[in-house]
């Protein structure tokens, strides 16, 4: 996550409170509770009279693919719903999963829709939304025409004696009919000043009232939970794969430009030393030195090569060492400090290490940083990564950065990557895996 350090947001003049009453959030919220008395009418009557009707049926062959229309119905006026929470109430809600026929034709569809938990979520939906809607229109529908009317009293108390012959709003205060009515200039201000508290409380009423209609849509209308996790994990592993397949690239790159290159030259230079053997021995030992040269650097090549696949120390002694020994070959002096328990799982390891050395690699690139630090311990059921340098800062996870790519390796495997980067410094990365011991 890229923190952006800018310049600061300036404060609004007007506080919330005072802002709340002319807001666009605040009508979207009330219209969206006086819809939802006729949309939960229309919903509830057309779910109630095919549950039943279906139920009733079920002696009968008819009921089944009656109730199974019934349900489809329910996902149908569903799909208004969360279009309605999406424009009115903002919320950022996906579509639940489609249905999912066993066999092919009408009955496969019919027993698709039956045994689907969403299509039975939408039913409770239609028959729990509906008196929660009316309680909900009735109370908004009170408070708001009850703080307006009062805080605009000034501008239309003149109606009661032209109209209604009466001087004002009128309290009866006995039996007899003996009361008072609000129409001195004190009576009208403390009359527009209760009104100026009910318009500045009725906002945060609507906004309570329609946080129960959000709990509603998100927990019956929306995908469940589980469905939810079988499309992150189908995601991350999709990104895993990508992955993997941008290593083998990159492994078989080096290989083929790095130490494959070499030894074709040295097969090269081993068969003319060959052919100068018997003529020129002194060229042909000459060749031979620097043949065995090539060889010890392609040697290199695959030692660093298999270092950058998985090292030796990682497998043999933990992160501890294998974290040092990165460390060791960064550009800045780098203190390492690795406080576990125990060991987490090979592949978390592995994922951490490299987290680490790709970090580390950044600092030495493009952070122009004297120092830097790498800090390693277990919270809970989480291993925790950190990274930080005293360089110019501006590092950011988003677009198409390096940080970023590292970032999607993390979500694969249920990590989280922070940045705190801000220009001039410092940043410290902050990387959260799970443990898996």
């Amino acid at each position: 996550m890229a923190v952006d350090h800018g310049s600061p947001a300036r404060r609004p003049l007007v506080p919330p409170v005072l802002r709340a009453p002319v807001e666009g959030r605040t009508w979207r919220e009330f219209g969206y509770l006086m819809l939802s008395l006729p949309v939960g009418v229309v919903f509830f009557s057309y779910a109630l009279t095919m549950f039943v009707a279906g139920v009733g049926l079920l002696i009968t062959f008819l009921g089944v693919p009656l109730l199974a229309v019934g349900l489809a119905g329910c996902r149908g006026l569903g799909h208004v719903e969360r279009a309605r929470a999406r424009a009115l109430l903002g919320m950022d809600i996906r579509d639940p999963e489609p249905v999912r026929g066993g066999k092919p034709g009408l009955m496969g569809w019919v027993g698709g829709v039956l045994k689907s938990g969403v299509s039975w979520r939408h039913l409770v939906y239609a028959l729990v939304h509906f008196p929660w809607a009316a309680f909900a229109f009735t109370v908004a529908l009170a408070f708001w025409a009850t703080a307006w009317s009062l805080f605009l009293y000034p501008l239309w108390q003149w109606v009661f004696p032209r109209y209604l012959n009466q001087p004002g709003i009128s309290f009866t205060g006995d039996i007899d009919g003996r009361g008072f009515a609000l129409d001195t200039p004190f009576e009208i201000g403390v009359t527009c000043a209760v009104g100026l508290v009910l318009v500045l409380a009725t906002p945060w009423l609507v906004r309570g009232l329609t946080s129960v209609d959000r709990l509603l849509v998100a927990g019956l209308l929306g995908p469940s939970r589980m469905a939810a996790r079988v499309t992150e994990l189908e995601s991350d592993r999709g990104v895993v794969v990508d992955t993997a397949a941008a290593d083998l690239r990159r492994i078989e790159r080096d290989l083929h430009d790095g130490a494959q290159a070499r030894l074709v030259a040295l097969a090269m230079d081993l068969g003319l030393a060959k052919e100068k053997l018997t003529e020129d021995p002194r060229a042909a030992a000459r060749m031979v030195d620097e043949a065995h040269g090539e060889v010890k650097t392609a040697l290199q090549e695959l030692r660093d090569l298999a270092r950058g696949i998985h090292p030796a120390v990682l497998t043999d002694r933990g992160l501890d060492a294998a974290l040092s020994a990165v460390a060791s070959r960064c550009t800045v002096p780098v203190r390492v400090e690795v406080d576990l328990p125990a060991r987490p799982a090979a592949a978390i390891e592995g994922i951490a290490y490299f987290t680490v050395s790709e970090l580390l690699q950044n600092v030495s690139k493009h952070s122009a940083a004297r120092t830097a630090s790498v800090d390693v311990w277990r919270s809970r059921d989480r291993l925790m990564l950190q990274v930080a340098d005293d360089g110019r800062g501006g590092a950011d996870a988003s677009g198409g950065s390096g940080l970023a790519g590292l970032a999607e390796r993390l979500d694969a495997v249920d990590g989280v990557l922070a940045v705190d980067s801000p220009v001039g410094g410092p940043t410290t990365v902050t990387a959260e895996l799970p443990w898996r011991g």
